[in-house]
């Protein structure tokens, strides 16, 4: 079912015209493993932090679900009783996949396992309630940066006190330390079987589509969104994930 990510082997790049098409569902497992440093233990420990955070009868939500791989892990991670896991995006494509593993997951576990529901549509309109977690995986870097502040309020508001979010992005860095992350990560790509002309076009479809930005920018924003605690849990390379606590 799914691909080796070749896409940029054969496609011309344009800037910003990467999008979450069926052509990027279809490899977007092998893209993202061989793309984004530490996803795999990002994916692990959101199942980690669901545990510890969810509470009784509440809503988990992942924003921006993709294939569902955190869903799945928050799902599996939960210990309370009466909780709801919601995967949400706006690509038909990758919602199709995704049902495609809940549906597998549902088939192996036995008992009452933790309801998951799947949803399309913008999280930057999707009205949040009684959320004890929500994961926003790699995806508020793709928010307009307009809308950033509006869609972490909103979230913050709709989390129960004592509440978290986990949060993963890809960060900037000062003038003197941006050149060496660059260069890691793209020795990452190269080490995962990534062509030179791979990496150079890929970075061109993306460069105005996905807007880093640096650490303190999004602890900031976090406090000011209304979250009362903000830390740094994980980072490897220029990819960082943070635990904001309600």
């Amino acid at each position: 079912m799914n691909e080796r990510d070749d896409l940029y082997q054969t496609r011309e790049a344009h800037s910003a015209d990467f999008r979450f098409d069926d052509a990027v569902a279809r490899v977007f497992p092998d893209m993202i493993k061989r793309s984004v440093p530490g996803y795999a233990e990002t994916v692990a420990m959101s199942g980690i932090i669901a545990g510890r955070y969810a509470r009784d009868n509440t809503r988990l939500y992942d924003l921006g679900c993709s294939l569902g791989a955190v869903t799945l892990a928050m799902r599996h991670g939960v210990r309370a009783r009466g909780c709801q896991v919601i995967g949400v995006d706006n690509s038909a494509s990758m919602l199709e996949r995704a049902a495609h593993y809940i549906a597998l997951d549902d088939h192996s576990l036995a008992g009452d396992p933790v309801a998951v529901e799947l949803l399309q549509a913008d999280i930057c309109s999707l009205t949040l309630d009684n959320a004890s977690v929500t994961a926003l995986n790699y995806v508020l870097q793709f928010i307009v940066l307009d809308q950033r502040l509006e869609l972490l309020t909103r979230i913050a508001e709709a989390t129960i006190p004592g509440g978290a979010l986990i949060l993963s992005e890809k960060i900037s860095f000062e003038v003197a330390e941006q050149p060496l992350q660059d260069a890691l990560h793209w020795d990452f790509k190269r080490a995962n079987g990534y062509s030179e002309m791979e990496i150079a076009r890929k970075r061109t479809a993306i460069e105005d589509y996905l807007i880093p930005e640096r650490e303190e920018v999004h602890r900031q924003r976090l406090l000011a969104a209304g979250f009362s605690q903000v830390i740094r849990w994980y980072q490897c390379f220029n990819f960082v994930s943070f635990l904001a606590i309600r």
